[in-house]
């Protein structure tokens, strides 16, 4: 293996430890390990981030270490932001992993070799392990592509992160100007799209990886998604940022192994009925849970 390899960590020794042995046993010649720190007002945080850096301590391979850590609390968005603009300050191109992925062994080569493959194609802006078609196969090839660059075990460039602006400074010109419309056609996903970005700009979500997906999608950015899910979030729970509920059908999902060599498509479409699936069961309420905010809201307007 050739390709730098980034660790995401916090506060989670027992998820860190698992993701950092399959580093371990992948031996990338370069660790980038950025870090935040404790928050003040939570009894235990600091050793449980130390014991998270100390796993760090254990690498045993021909490796070059580099660290970014945080004394202070920075949040998810700014801690995450500011750790991969000072990754892809170091290194061209990178595999990166929070210490809640937990990846299958091809992950690494899979990554790798597109990596490689796509460097100088700049519609695409990631390589994600991610795929979240539950057991549908969408494609012969070893992958597809999306407008959705899922970051549960992603790679990139520093030519696609460069574009990543924190402020998102672009989206009250997108949003009056109705570019979002032009960007996603769908009306009904546009306007779920619109209140999230919305949502974000206001700093009502705390999220690095919503601004990273605005950003890819200003550029007409793909992302190459495998053809079978090569990486599990086992952080589901009541001590993650984001994912809290962990009865999810997200949580803990089966990865398989690529096969190899790569079967790669003959073309460069992104995969619309993919994509649709996608939107309805990641991003989109369930039916149940739409009508009950919708009654609710309708009620707190005429009893409140």
């Amino acid at each position: 293996m050739k390709t730098p390899v980034v660790l995401l960590i916090f506060n989670r020794p027992n998820t860190t430890e698992k993701v950092f042995e399959t580093i371990r046993q992948a031996k990338p010649p370069k660790l980038l390990v950025v870090a935040d720190g404790a928050r003040s007002d939570r009894p235990g945080e600091v050793e449980k981030c130390h014991a998270a850096r100390k796993i760090i301590d254990r690498v045993d391979w021909d490796c070059q270490v580099l660290t970014n850590y945080s004394e202070v609390n920075l949040g998810c968005k700014v801690r995450v932001s500011s750790g991969l603009d000072w990754v892809f300050n170091q290194v061209e191109e990178a595999i990166i992993l929070e210490d809640d992925c937990l990846p299958h062994p091809t992950f690494f080569r899979f990554c790798e070799e597109l990596l490689d493959y796509y460097r100088d194609d700049r519609r695409i802006m990631v390589i994600s392990g991610d795929n979240y078609q539950l057991g549908r196969k969408r494609t012969n090839y070893s992958y597809y592509f999306s407008r959705y660059n899922h970051c549960w075990g992603w790679a990139s460039w520093r030519r696609a992160w460069q574009h990543y602006n924190l402020e998102m400074k672009l989206w009250p010109q997108i949003r009056d100007d109705n570019w979002l419309q032009s960007i996603i056609e769908e009306p009904h996903t546009a306007k779920y799209w619109q209140k999230i970005f919305q949502n974000v700009y206001e700093d009502k979500i705390n999220s690095w990886a919503f601004r990273w997906t605005f950003a890819c999608w200003l550029q007409s950015g793909l992302t190459v998604l495998p053809n079978v899910n090569l990486v599990s979030n086992i952080g589901f729970g009541s001590e993650s940022t984001h994912t809290t509920k962990a009865k999810n059908i997200f949580a803990n999902l089966a990865v398989e192994e690529m096969d190899f060599p790569l079967q790669h498509p003959p073309f460069v479409i992104r995969d619309a009925q993919a994509d649709r699936f996608t939107q309805k069961y990641n991003y989109t309420l369930p039916l149940t849970k739409r009508l009950i905010n919708k009654t609710q809201k309708v009620f707190n307007q005429y009893f409140s």
